[in-house]
């Protein structure tokens, strides 16, 4: 993957804000983050990066490092596998939105924000009301499906 020096750039200043050095090893992990704007789990990630010369344990240990950081949030989708996603200005650790899993191929997506509430009109039971919620979409992805 090619990358512009504006995202570069974007992804260096990111690490000095949260006071990390902008090695080599962290911008390759965040690039992809970046590109695809999806959580994406370590097998991902080296699938990506292991043409690269990119090695498994340093790349695991930059994610827990940009996790630590702030930089990614890690989250199980009910599946036991770990999945990194870049957060932004928009999103912070507590925005827990929810996420799209293809049943067929696995890639999870993000969906847009979306508002749980009772059918017609009544107020949730009182075990939701401020409850944790993590919600996952199960289904087929449009590359799946056609």
């Amino acid at each position: 993957m090619k990358h512009t020096p504006a995202v570069r750039d974007e992804l260096r200043a990111r690490l000095h804000e949260v006071k990390l050095r902008a090695t080599a090893a962290r911008l390759a992990a965040l690039m992809p983050l970046h590109d695809l704007a999806r959580p994406m789990s370590h097998a991902e990630l080296m699938a990506l990066l292991e043409p690269a010369g990119w090695d498994r344990a340093t790349i695991y240990r930059v994610l827990s490092d940009l996790t630590e950081a702030g930089l990614l949030r890690r989250m199980d989708l009910g599946d036991h596998v770990w999945r990194f996603e870049l957060l932004d200005h928009c999103r912070t650790i507590d925005d827990d939105h929810a996420h799209f899993m293809c049943t067929d191929c696995g890639q999870v997506t993000c969906l847009p924000e979306l508002e749980l509430r009772a059918a017609h009109g009544g107020p949730l039971p009182p075990q939701l009301q401020g409850a944790e919620l993590h919600l996952k979409v199960s289904g087929r992805c449009a590359g799946c499906v056609g």
